[in-house]
């Protein structure tokens, strides 16, 4: 049986004349307990608040007045209550936590005036069962109503902050003046310095990870992206914070740059996470760009590299496998220990003795030039990108005959 046919109808008819007085004592409550809604000193303000509860009581009594009346009504106001509160910029949890009290002050009332009209227990009950139910329809119908515009914001705000970030990445550079202008549109606080992280694979339209504030993200690029505002300032997002986003995919984070250069940090970003996907740099969570500059520079024209390596490591064509792979190891060694033998013993845990054996053996292949800075210093890139693991030292084009003397890739001899 429905409550509200078991509540008399004298009650509406005695709580009619006072609703503007519950209200006003409700809405003070509320306005006291919940900071959000203390605006003492905003008469507008405090007026609309009144004029919300006012409705929600007097809806109450309506329907106690008419039992067969629709609770149509009600869901339509407090929908739209819902979504004044999300245009203010007020979180679910505050207007719930309003109704809650605005709902327990007017019970009070209530009770006062069910023990002044003298109701039996059973009035009393049905008048508790309709206001328990009055209370959900109304909670309900604001949260819908909330939710819908905070979604339809969030929205909004997506598609504002991805017309940014494709302004950030453009070719040719888009005007600092545009980049303010949608930076404010999409409620982004344009920092001075950024990085890029550059994720593994990409995702599809509306997977958006959860991400720290301030942290802009495009997961549908491939590879997926991520803009992280002023990296290097005290509390900037990193480690845990980032991990929802990352789901354990391998990434890269490229050098913090002048926001005007955020290409150049995604472009080191990306080759750094071709490098880890090769096996030439580690795959051991978010790789950092600042810690590879010299095998992310060996790695940025690799056509130059391998035919540099071809002309530089020519003296040794022609030498078995395994005896050039050793003198290669050592010759490395000995140019990172800068020609000290006993350092290069120290790095390759074999005896003095014999590095300076090996070394006698490159000194007739090299000769002189062994002394020369700048084949030192060719040599030591040409080795470093032949000892680096992975593929990287087998060309994927032909090099020009003009620069190759021979092909001997070397393996990954640790050195």
């Amino acid at each position: 049986m429905d409550p509200l046919a078991v509540v008399p109808q004298r009650l509406a008819d005695f709580l009619r004349p006072h609703l503007d007085d519950i209200a006003a004592e409700v809405a003070r409550e509320v306005q006291l307990e919940v900071p959000e809604y203390a605006r003492p000193a905003d008469d507008a303000y405090v007026r609309t608040v009144r004029a919300g509860v006012t409705q929600a009581l007097t809806l109450f009594v309506d329907r106690i007045a008419d039992s067969g009346r629709s609770g149509e009504h009600v869901v339509r106001t407090y929908q739209e209550i819902g979504r004044g509160e999300a245009g203010e910029g007020r979180g679910l949890e505050v207007l719930q936590a309003a109704l809650r009290l605005g709902g327990r002050a007017a019970w009070r009332r209530m009770m006062k005036a069910a023990d002044e009209l003298g109701l039996d227990p059973g009035e009393v009950a049905a008048l508790a069962d309709a206001g328990f139910t009055h209370m959900h329809e109304i909670m309900q119908a604001a949260t819908e109503g909330h939710t819908e515009v905070r979604l339809r914001s969030a929205g909004e705000l997506q598609r504002h902050r991805k017309r940014l970030l494709d302004a950030l990445f453009a070719d040719p550079p888009t005007s600092a003046e545009s980049v303010r202008e949608l930076a404010r549109a999409a409620r982004w606080t344009v920092p001075s310095r950024v990085a890029v992280i550059a994720v593994d694979g990409s995702e599809q339209e509306g997977e958006e990870p959860l991400l720290p504030a301030g942290v802009l993200a495009d997961m549908t690029a491939r590879p997926a992206r991520l803009v992280i505002p002023d990296p290097d300032a005290p509390g900037a997002p990193r480690g845990r914070a980032l991990a929802p986003a990352l789901r354990g995919r391998p990434a890269a984070v490229g050098l913090t740059v002048p926001l005007a250069q955020i290409a150049d940090s995604l472009r080191w970003a990306a080759r750094a996470l071709s490098l880890v996907r090769r096996g030439v740099l580690p795959a051991e969570g978010v790789t950092r760009c600042a810690d590879h500059l010299s095998t992310l520079m060996l790695y940025a024209d690799e056509p130059l590299v391998r035919a540099l390596s071809h002309r530089a490591l020519a003296p040794l064509e022609g030498i078995p496998a395994p005896q050039r792979d050793r003198l290669a190891e050592t010759l490395l060694a000995w140019l990172q220990s800068e020609s000290s033998v006993n350092s290069t013993a120290l790095r390759l845990h074999i005896h003095p003795q014999t590095v300076r054996y090996r070394m006698r053996q490159l000194e007739k292949l090299f000769g002189e030039s062994l002394q020369d800075s700048q084949t030192r210093f060719e040599l030591e890139a040409a080795l470093r990108a032949n000892a680096v693991p992975g593929p990287a030292h087998e060309p994927s084009r032909p090099v020009p005959e003009s620069v190759r003397p021979s092909v001997f890739p070397l393996r990954s001899t640790g050195g």
